[in-house]
């Protein structure tokens, strides 16, 4: 894999592209901790967003973690080159952008769609992921989901993205989140409505198709769960499913809170990263990275 060239963003802020194996690109953020030996975080977004998504977490874990956000292919400033998309597909991305950045190792949480990336990756590089943060996701979205998700992609082609946008608010957020800051739903907003349609069908078909079931009595490292009350896009009853399923699993729920919680809830997704972090055995590395 090509190493592509950083650009310092300033106190050691790294903003980077990776070059992939097959030639698309992953556009990231690396964030380096002001200590010698501190663990290594990798956050991964939902559908149709960016990682911008963590940005109010990260500030409440900088000073934790080195920590590494990026936008998944067909997302954000990464490659828009449609699928075939698998979570499969996305756990090697992720495994090649911490070959990139020099990382053999990372807990590594996701929301949602990210949630699914990060299980598939502990899955298939079991020796790589220290510790799985699991937040408002789901290992399997049940036996309909193959046709509902591409039904979305459907409503999206017939539509438009604009179209979708106030369903997708109130899926995200809680009545209460939504009529106290407009100013957040309108940034949300306008960047899944810049999404490209091919890459949102493709990504929906993943998640239409996801089932990561089989890795989940395996895992041994800590992993975190967390969920809001009123998540109706991956309801409780999900996340009680993966507790049960995963041995070494804790599990929260957020009171109030609907689907993207490290935007509605930053401090409490932050404060189950750093438990989850605090428990997590590392080796220690040379330095800040």
């Amino acid at each position: 894999m090509e190493r592509a060239i950083d650009v310092d963003g300033g106190a050691g802020l790294k903003d980077g592209v990776a070059t992939l194996s097959d030639g698309a690109t992953l556009s990231y953020t690396l964030r380096p901790a002001p200590t010698a030996g501190a663990p290594r975080l990798v956050l991964i977004h939902s559908l149709a967003l960016d990682r911008t998504v963590w940005d109010l977490v990260v500030a409440g874990l900088a000073d934790e973690a080195s920590i590494l956000t990026y936008d998944c292919r067909g997302h954000g400033r990464s490659s828009r080159r449609a699928g075939p998309f698998t979570a499969e597909l996305f756990a090697q991305d992720l495994h090649e952008l911490l070959d990139h950045v020099g990382w053999s190792a990372a807990a590594v949480a996701g929301c949602s769609m990210g949630g699914c990336v990060a299980l598939a990756f502990a899955g298939r590089y079991p020796s790589s992921a220290a510790a799985l943060g699991l937040i408002d996701t789901t290992a399997w979205y049940g036996p309909d989901a193959p046709a509902k998700f591409r039904e979305r992609a459907e409503a999206a082609r017939a539509k438009g993205m604009q179209g979708l946008i106030d369903f997708q608010l109130t899926r995200w957020f809680s009545d209460g989140f939504r009529a106290a800051h407009p100013d957040v739903l309108q940034r949300t907003a306008a960047i899944f409505v810049a999404n490209d349609f091919g890459c949102y069908a493709a990504t929906c078909a993943l998640l239409g198709d996801v089932d990561v079931r089989p890795h989940l009595a395996r895992f041994r490292m800590p992993v975190a769960i967390v969920v809001g009350e009123e998540d109706y896009a991956t309801p409780v009853d999900m996340a009680r499913q993966l507790h049960e399923a995963i041995p070494p699993s804790t599990l929260r729920v957020i009171p109030h809170a609907r689907h993207l919680t490290p935007i509605e809830h930053p401090a409490v997704i932050a404060e189950e990263i750093q438990s989850l972090l605090q428990r997590t055995p590392f080796s220690p590395c040379p330095g800040p990275s």
